[in-house]
């Protein structure tokens, strides 16, 4: 299964993370899990998002079957914030 994980990029949603769960020509249909559920993603053109290419193996893991459930969805956004914070704390220090 490919999992994508996407920045919005421009919008009143600028910076938030979702879940790709649909792609078009141009278009793509973003799920947060919360505001934006399975049930009625968002769509947003494809130049106002940015695509994570690497993901960590944990986040990978969190998809269990082909289908997405919205609590995969939250999951998956929640370990990628958490590497993220990481990542930003051990920059910092090497830093210092």
């Amino acid at each position: 299964m490919d999992i994508k994980l996407a920045v919005s990029r421009s919008g009143h949603d600028k910076d938030s993370i979702y879940v790709i769960v649909k792609e078009e020509a141009n278009m793509v249909y973003l799920a947060d899990g919360k505001l934006k559920p399975l049930e009625k993603p968002k769509k947003k053109n494809r130049k106002h998002i940015q695509i994570m290419k690497q993901l960590p193996k944990e986040i990978t893991e969190v998809f269990t079957q082909e289908s997405f459930r919205n609590e995969e969805i939250k999951k998956a956004i929640q370990l990628y914030q958490k590497s993220m914070e990481y990542q930003e704390e051990t920059i910092c220090q090497k830093q210092t």
